[in-house]
């Protein structure tokens, strides 16, 4: 693996970390929440469903959490390819999950799941693996056609 492959997968592998960490505190945070009750003849009845915003947010964490640590897979699926060809077709899927988690990561901040800060931090590292793989994208479709 050359040396900017190494410097990819690290960044994709950190990138990974941190939706994990991210998904985990989410998850922990919205079950930590006071269930919701309802008054029924002057008493207390908890609602024994999983409440609603933990319903969101699980839908919403698992979504990143797939298309955040999937980035990493592909790029190293890449990276190990048999051929240009499958080499291209594994950097568009990881560019393609990169994009995604993108996505996710606004819903998570347009609902107020996640901070300005968070948002910010998190954003800017997967809009850099986007436009590293952009770049890696184009030269691969660049050598290819040449030939």
């Amino acid at each position: 693996m050359s040396e900017i492959s190494e410097s990819i997968q690290a960044k994709c592998l950190a990138f990974g970390d941190r939706i994990i960490k991210l998904n985990d505190y989410l998850l922990k945070d919205a079950a930590n929440k006071k269930p919701t009750y309802k008054i029924v003849k002057g008493q207390k009845v908890y609602e024994k469903a999983v409440p609603v915003y933990l319903q969101s947010v699980s839908a919403l964490c698992n979504q990143l959490l797939r298309s955040g640590t999937s980035i990493g897979a592909n790029n190293a699926e890449a990276t190990n390819a048999v051929s240009k060809t499958d080499y291209r077709a594994k950097s568009f899927i990881a560019l393609k999950e990169a994009r995604e988690s993108l996505y996710w990561i606004d819903l998570l901040h347009r609902n107020n799941y996640i901070d300005d800060k968070q948002y910010n931090s998190i954003y800017a590292d997967c809009e850099e693996l986007v436009k590293i793989l952009v770049t890696r994208c184009k030269r691969i479709n660049e050598e290819i056609e040449k030939k």
